[in-house]
Formats: structure tokens, C-alpha cells, sequence
């Protein structure tokens, strides 16, 4: 139990729904979707559909999704994959001609097609209740009436306002001719527009016509070879999840181009240590993680891309790699050439999560990639594409290399976790490439050391990048001392890492969900 002496949040209890996302006008969309009728597909896609206008720098309908669903009265988990393809005359030789050897995020090569509208449309058809129409309503409106800027969306702004450059970037998103202050209310009346039109019509009112001319003269004024016929095309994909254990609990995952394999791997290197034994804030458990992280990061960026092109899933998934990856690590120091090491192991971003009544659970995670990702803004409709092509790579003959109809490898993933064969707990961490560890640190704060999810969520966090190892201030000085004397080159982040949701499904029936407080969000229930 917390310290109430302390700031803080304690997980929220209800008995017939619950949401937890990172913003409160979404959480209160998709709780009054409930009570109203529709169940957690509708809350899920209603919540989500009004995230563009309340969280511009994270997602919007130039994005992709990935979810993972429950339906009611069973514990069978499906997938799917609102992931956008390459278009048809994407070429990897023309950038590495530029001398480039990575997809700059900026280049209109970077904008694949966006996938979250057709995966709304698509997952709303399979699993929805409520007329489509009355689903996108909440989102239409205030749209185009306007939300006040949240104070984590203010200073999300102020760190990656440099993303919108063109007059017409500036023009639908930054309207005050600054970086927006708290309070101050933004409206995107064409994207108002966009959604009216797709609850209308459905997907075509986005992939055909006058929305999807204006996303094609976008990118082609900036030497894009897109097409209205890539558009067209484009079609998201029913899955089947990817799983593996940690100490019984069954961590479930969407399987490529998303990075849930890393999160899964990471899981089966961590469970060869005694992790429950350790300080859960302490050196010895954030060193253990950190080395974990390179060795999965580095075979996720061996491996994972578009599953039609993808060839050693099984090798990610084995629990015996994670055995022999774990073998590498020294406990008590950070290896240089770790990385190097396991060269012969391998040799042969939003997130909602919704829970009705029924117990349907939806874990359903949506993105533009970085932050207001390409900085590409439509003229007429002020559509702010993605740029998930920028994790495509440039190395020729990779199965991740960027080619025609390609989906790219993907950092944003959804996760459930189910013990004994039940559905226990959907969640997700936002945060580009932390999510991965962020899914095996939730999953361990939750076994390991019995947190609830309020608890697991606001624990404080440290991610490994290649070079340095990023600690959030939650941790003690001496923690970072010590680490600094393992060899780790600590950094305290400018921004806190990641955001997370979480619902759990208890066996008296009771809901209990946590919201992180890095963001704006919360859980709300009834």
C-alpha cells in the first residue's frame, strides 16, 4: 500500500467497465460509450478517435494502430494490425544514393500509409456494437469544438514544436503562433471533417476521394512517389498472438511488425534471475534489466520486421535463447561487447485499454511515431502523417530493408496477460522503443513483487539505449552511483519514460485499473 503522506495515485475499483488511458476527456468518451450501451471495442474506438485533438504530438488519424482483444464470455485472445505499408515506389536505393544510411523521419519516404482508420473501421465491423456512426460522434464533436491543451500535451509542444516547419503544419496545429500554454483550447475542424465523413461512408471517405487526394499532394509536393492507388489498397490484418511465460504468467503480444517478441524475450532473459529477491529500486535489478534490454534490442534490430519477410520469430521466442542470451550477463558489471557476444546466439508512442461488463477487454495502442511525427500536414484537411517508415532499414538485404508494400518494423505494441488460461490484465506502455521494457517491467513489478497496477505503473523507471543508460529522478542518488560504478553511463532524461494503463480483472468480479501519472490520464470506471 502506498504512502499517503505522499503525492500519488491508488488504482480505481468499478463493477461494470472501466477505461485507463492517458487523457481524462478520452477516458470519459469511452466510460460514457459503456454506459450507454456499447461495449469495450466501441468505448475503445471512441476514446481513441478523439486522441488526435487532445494529444496532437502523440497520434491522430494519419497513424497506426495495433490492439489486442478479449471478446466477451471467452479468454481467447485475438489480434490486429492497423500498421500501414510502404508505398508502391518506395525505393531504399534512392536514399542510400543521397548517401543516407537511415530513413531521415522528416522525408516524405518515412509516411507509410495510415492504417488506424481502416483498423477502427475494421475492429469496430468484427467485434463493435453500437451503430459506427454513434461510435465517431464524441470525437466529431469536440473536434471541431475544441479541447484545452493538457499540461503534459503543453510541454510535449514546447520539446518537439521544431517538427512543424511548413506554413501549413503551423496553421491546423499551432494556431496562437507559438507553443500552446495550458488551457488554451485547440480545434481541427478538418479533421472534424475527415471523421464526419468516415462515419458516414466508412473507410473509403478516407482512402478514396478528396481525403486521400489530399494526403497524396502532400507527399508528392515533397517528392513522395505515394499514389491515391497505395491508399486504396491498403488493408489491416486479423492476428494471432505471440506468447511466452514468466514465472506462470503468460505475457501476450502482438506478433510482427510490432516489437512484441523483444517484450517476450526480454521476459524469458529476465526470468533466469531471482529478480523477486532484489531491491525493486535498487543497482542490482536496473543493471540486470539494462543488459537484458541490449541483448533483446539487439535481436529485435537483427530480425523483427514485416512478418511476410520475417524468418527467426521462433528463434526470438524459444525460451532457450533467453537462456543463453541471460549467460552473457555479468551480474555485478555492464559489458562493452555485449553485443558482440551474442553474435554466436544468433547465428542459425497513445494507449487505451477498456474492460466492460461483459468482461470483453480491449488493449488498443495508436500512434504517429515520433513526436508530431513526419511534421507533414495536409493543406486542406490537416491530416499529420506518421513516419513510421523511419524504422525501415537502409542495409541492403535486411528483412527489415525499406522496400515497395513493406510494413516497417514497429515499436508501439499492446499486451495482455493471462494466468492459469484466464485473461488477468490488459495493458500497455507508451514510449517508442521503451515499450518492450516496459512490458517486461511491468510484468516483473506485478509477479515479482506483487504490486497492484497503479503501483507497477508508477514505479520509477530506467532505460538502456546503446550508449547510455537513461535513470528518471524516482530513483535514489546512490542507486545512480552505484550503477555509475558498474560501468553504466548515467543519465537522468529530460523526459519522464513512457506512460502506461492497466486494467486487472479479479476473480470477485471487480475491476482495478491504474493510469500513469507521467501523463494526463487517468481510470475512471462505473
Amino acid at each position: 500500500m502506498r504512502d499517503f503522506h505522499l503525492p500519488g495515485r491508488s488504482a480505481v475499483w468499478a463493477e461494470n467497465g472501466i477505461c485507463a488511458t492517458s487523457h481524462p476527456l478520452p477516458a470519459q468518451i469511452a466510460v460514457r460509450t459503456l454506459q450507454e450501451g456499447g461495449n469495450a471495442m466501441d468505448a475503445a474506438i471512441a476514446g481513441a478517435a478523439a486522441m488526435g485533438v487532445c494529444e496532437p504530438p502523440m497520434t491522430g488519424l494519419g497513424g497506426d494502430c495495433f490492439a489486442l482483444v478479449s471478446p466477451a464470455g471467452t479468454d481467447e485472445i485475438v489480434g490486429y494490425n492497423g500498421s500501414g505499408r510502404a508505398p508502391a515506389g518506395a525505393d531504399p536505393q534512392a536514399l542510400r544514393d543521397r548517401g543516407l544510411t537511415a530513413v531521415p523521419p522528416e522525408d516524405p519516404l518515412a509516411v507509410t500509409v495510415p492504417g488506424a482508420v481502416e483498423g477502427f473501421w475494421r475492429m469496430h465491423s468484427l467485434w463493435g456494437r453500437r451503430d459506427w456512426d454513434a461510435v465517431l460522434a464524441p470525437a466529431i464533436h469536440h473536434t471541431e469544438r475544441g479541447v484545452p491543451v493538457a499540461a503534459r500535451v503543453a510541454w510535449d509542444y514546447a520539446c518537439k514544436n521544431h517538427v512543424l516547419r511548413s506554413e501549413t503544419a503551423l496553421r491546423h496545429y499551432q494556431p496562437w503562433g507559438r507553443a500552446p500554454r495550458p488551457g488554451e483550447v485547440l480545434s481541427l475542424p478538418g479533421q472534424a471533417e475527415v471523421l464526419r465523413r468516415v462515419a458516414r461512408d466508412g473507410i473509403s471517405a478516407f482512402y478514396e476521394g478528396e481525403v486521400a487526394e489530399d494526403i497524396v499532394e502532400a507527399l508528392t509536393a515533397l517528392g513522395g512517389p505515394h499514389t491515391t492507388a497505395d491508399l486504396a489498397a491498403h488493408e489491416g490484418t486479423r492476428t494471432d498472438p505471440v506468447s511466452g511465460t514468466y514465472k506462470g504468467m503468460e505475457l501476450c503480444e502482438h506478433p510482427p511488425n510490432g516489437q512484441g517478441a523483444t517484450a517476450i524475450l526480454l521476459a524469458h532473459i529476465l526470468q533466469c534471475f531471482d529478480i523477486a529477491s532484489m531491491d525493486p529500486f535498487g543497482a542490482e535489478r536496473a543493471h540486470i534489466e539494462a543488459e537484458a534490454t541490449r541483448l533483446a534490442y539487439d535481436t529485435r534490430n537483427r530480425f523483427l520486421s514485416d512478418p511476410e519477410h520475417m524468418t527467426r520469430l521462433d528463434h526470438m521466442l524459444d525460451p532457450a535463447t533467453g537462456e543463453r542470451l541471460a549467460a552473457l550477463i555479468d551480474p555485478r558489471k555492464a559489458t562493452a561487447t555485449l553485443t558482440k557476444l551474442a553474435e554466436e546466439v544468433h547465428r542459425d508512442t497513445i494507449y487505451i485499454t477498456v474492460v466492460d461488463r461483459d468482461r470483453m477487454a480491449v488493449s488498443l495502442i495508436y500512434s504517429i511515431f515520433r513526436g508530431f511525427g513526419s511534421g507533414i500536414v495536409t493543406e486542406k484537411y490537416g491530416t499529420l502523417l506518421q513516419n513510421r517508415g523511419s524504422g525501415f532499414s537502409l542495409t541492403p538485404g535486411h528483412a527489415n530493408e525499406l522496400g515497395a508494400g513493406k510494413r516497417p518494423m514497429h515499436t508501439i505494441i499492446p499486451g495482455m496477460i493471462r494466468h492459469d488460461g484466464r485473461v488477468l490484465m490488459p495493458f500497455g506502455v507508451m514510449g517508442g522503443a521503451y515499450q518492450a521494457t516496459g512490458h517486461a517491467r511491468f510484468l516483473s513489478n506485478i509477479t515479482d513483487f506483487g504490486m497492484d497496477p497503479q503501483a507497477a505503473i508508477d514505479a520509477p523507471r530506467s532505460f538502456a539505449q546503446a550508449d547510455h543508460l537513461d535513470v528518471e529522478r524516482g530513483y535514489a542518488p546512490e542507486v545512480r552511483q552505484a550503477l555509475a560504478d558498474m560501468g553504466h553511463r548515467v543519465t537522468v532524461p529530460d523526459e519522464a519514460i513512457g506512460g502506461a494503463q492497466a486494467i486487472r480483472i479479479h476473480d470477485n468480479g471487480f475491476l482495478e485499473a491504474g493510469s500513469d501519472p507521467r501523463k494526463d490520464g487517468c481510470a475512471i470506471g462505473y
